[in-house]
């Protein structure tokens, strides 16, 4: 091709642009900008994945995210239940700003105004959402929230108007399919796909874990290890406020008798191997449609779990299996795996969401962009601490507030009364099994993190939004 037929070319563009209304940077931003495809996960333990470890689980599909991407070794959530967990990724922002758990009020406009999925579509994208919401925003252009919470009778299995009962991720996992065969419009997407597979299906004691078809001769004779910390002294060793809390409840559904730990082990991982088959479904499509080698995949839990360990179920409190979660990002533009040990959060995911797409990210956010470790930088100020909590008003659920360092984790559990407090060294105690409250020789680092603990408290209560 001769430069003169490139110059006439590029000049018809022009004339086209304008004609249309349309800037020669916004088109050369629409074939730029990466499409953006995130899996949000319920109640999975940050080990649960072969790429971090586990002897037993199969999940081939996220396991070839890590080894093409960036996994997140240490990464967190500010609050560990989902309905507040899923409020941080949409805004940002910790529970102690949004304000949001069950049973409170809907999060502030002012923030669902600047909502990651908002600020996407009004910056060009076309946005989809799939399955569990937690809570509700706008800002998606095509939203089918099946949510194992719709439907009390038959959460997760839904019969369907030919009389078929489908579990509600397939449903989910077809709605993406259909998203990414849908007419783009010449724009990037953003898709969310947040599946309720890992949560238990509470209502039925029977079939705690309703895992999908294709999966379910997996595991069938493995025989699960008993939680490495389910020694009954740990679980005696806690306050009775934390003995009596719904954590203790919910081991009696769940993992009270080896023939019940058995059963619902083997279906958990049932329901962690089913969402990598659906993954994969996605996947395929998505490089069926020639997209994915533009297209950034985000892997994150909305919060940790137990599994019996401390003799607890659930999550909700200050120790590593309820706060922990797994994180991968693969952007497929940059030919690099990496394993960050940096500390990273939840509520880093829209920033870096922005941030990939090349939005500004507000100001007001209290995460930060983990793009530069997909770039194989490391931030010379990254956090060396973060802010926690739990203020979900429940009776058998204790509301707590802490920070953890590098080394240590202090918590406050402030409803009770005295309050009750936590320390401990991860360096000589990792299971955290001590409590170095009462411990003279650590006064100093109470003393401190007490204090760090109020600072941080306090700035996230002054970037609340006004009553409205």
């Amino acid at each position: 091709m001769t430069s003169r037929t490139l110059i006439i070319r590029f000049s018809l563009c022009v004339v086209l642009c304008l004609f249309l209304g349309t800037s020669l940077s916004s088109i050369a931003a629409d074939t730029e900008r990466p499409n953006l495809l995130f899996f949000f996960i319920d109640d999975q333990r940050h080990t649960t994945l072969g790429c971090m470890g586990d002897p037993i689980v199969q999940t081939p599909t996220i396991d070839s995210l890590a080894e093409r991407g960036v996994l997140f070794r240490n990464a967190f959530v500010t609050t560990s239940i989902c309905a507040s967990s899923r409020a941080c990724v949409m805004t940002g922002l910790t529970e102690r700003t949004h304000g949001y758990n069950f049973g409170k009020p809907a999060v502030a406009k002012q923030f669902t105004a600047t909502s990651y999925p908002k600020l996407l579509r009004n910056a060009g994208y076309r946005t989809g959402f799939y399955g569990k919401f937690g809570a509700k925003y706008d800002g998606f252009d095509e939203v089918a929230p099946y949510d194992e919470f719709e439907n009390r009778d038959r959460p997760y299995l839904r019969k369907q108007n030919d009389g078929s009962i489908r579990h509600v991720d397939e449903l989910n996992t077809e709605g993406a399919i259909r998203f990414l065969k849908g007419d783009m419009k010449g724009k990037p997407f953003a898709l969310q796909v947040s599946f309720s597979s890992g949560h238990a299906e509470d209502s039925d004691k029977e079939h705690h874990y309703p895992f999908i078809d294709a999966v379910k001769d997996l595991y069938t004779d493995i025989e699960f290890p008993e939680p490495r910390l389910g020694d009954p002294s740990i679980f005696y060793n806690q306050p009775e406020f934390m003995r009596e809390s719904m954590n203790r409840d919910r081991y009696f559904w769940r993992w009270d008798t080896p023939a019940k730990y058995q059963k619902n082990m083997r279906n958990y991982y049932r329901l962690i191997s089913g969402i990598d088959v659906m993954m994969g479904r996605v996947l395929d499509v998505l490089e069926e449609q020639g997209l994915a080698d533009n297209t950034v995949i985000v892997y994150v839990a909305d919060n940790g779990y137990y599994m019996g360990d401390r003799g607890f179920a659930g999550k909700w409190s200050h120790y590593e299996q309820s706060l922990r979660v797994p994180m991968i990002i693969m952007d497929p533009r940059r030919d690099a795996q990496r394993d960050v040990k940096k500390m990273t959060l939840n509520i880093d995911v829209p920033a870096t969401l922005l941030d990939l797409a090349g939005v500004e990210v507000p100001g007001h956010y209290q995460g930060e962009s983990l793009v530069p470790f997909l770039e194989g930088k490391c931030p010379k100020d990254w956090r060396t601490d973060f802010f926690c909590e739990h203020r979900m008003e429940h009776k058998s659920i204790p509301k707590w507030e802490g920070v953890r360092d590098q080394r240590y984790v202090y918590a406050r559990y402030d409803g009770q009364e005295p309050v009750y407090e936590f320390l401990h060294d991860l360096k000589k105690d990792p299971d955290q099994l001590v409590n170095l409250v009462g411990n003279s020789k650590y006064a100093q680092q109470l003393s401190q993190l007490r204090k760090r603990c109020d600072e941080l408290r306090d700035g996230y209560i002054a970037a609340q939004a006004p009553a409205e």
